[in-house]
Order: structure tokens, then C-alpha cells, then sequence
């Protein structure tokens, strides 16, 4: 095998699964760490860091972020489920292909629907 070659990897589906379950993983951290940075400078340090946690909370509480955050967290939780259920019974795992198509097929309409309502500026 070439160099050339090793490098063309084509994980395909599964790849995908994994690198956006590691890229909504870090997300919810990186949020979670922005609300808490953002809630103690906000009631426990006096002065001019309420500047800083009011810029930190309009860009969390941005439509876009929290678009970001629905996809993350609903996809998060809906691969972790799949991966939970194909480690809990491994005669399922031949299956595989077909359980990320299930979890597509439940994923797209739960981040569809609110993701659309909140960038046409819906409330409920």
C-alpha cells in the first residue's frame, strides 16, 4: 500500500457517525463551559466582566449556536443510543448499517422541525 493510498481512507458512513459524535461531543462541552464562564462572571465577579458575560450570553443565546446545540445534543444522544444498543446485544452488529439508517431517519425530523421554527423565529 502506498502512502498515497493509506491516505485516501474511506471510512464512509461509520467514520462520519464517529466524527460527528466527537465534534457534537466537544460542542456541548465547549457550551456548557460558556454558560458556566458566563453565569460566574455574571453574579460573582463585580466591575466590568459583566461586559464580557453579556457578550459570552448573546452568543450562546444566538440562533445559530443554538441551532448548533439542538443538532448536537439530539445527535449525541441518538448515536450514544445506538452505540449502547449495538455494544449491549453484539449479535445486532451486522446490523449496523441499517441501525445508522434508523438513527437518521429518527434524527432528521427531530433537528428538522424545531431547527426551522427557531430560524424563522417560531416560539411556542
Amino acid at each position: 500500500m502506498t502512502l498515497a493510498q493509506a491516505l485516501a481512507y474511506r471510512g464512509g458512513q461509520p467514520m462520519l457517525a464517529w466524527l460527528l459524535h466527537r465534534i457534537s461531543g466537544i460542542g456541548i462541552v465547549f457550551f456548557v463551559s460558556m454558560h458556566v464562564v458566563a453565569a460566574f462572571l455574571l453574579y460573582s465577579v463585580q466591575g466590568t466582566t459583566g461586559n464580557v458575560a453579556n457578550a459570552l450570553t448573546d452568543f450562546y443565546e444566538s440562533t445559530p449556536m443554538q441551532v448548533f446545540m439542538l443538532f448536537a445534543v439530539l445527535y449525541h444522544a441518538i448515536n450514544g443510543l445506538r452505540i449502547v444498543i449495538l455494544d449491549m446485544w453484539p449479535a445486532l452488529m451486522p446490523h449496523n448499517r441499517e441501525a445508522m439508517w434508523v438513527q437518521w431517519a429518527l434524527f432528521l425530523p427531530m433537528f428538522l422541525l424545531p431547527a426551522a421554527l427557531m430560524v424563522l423565529g417560531v416560539t411556542v
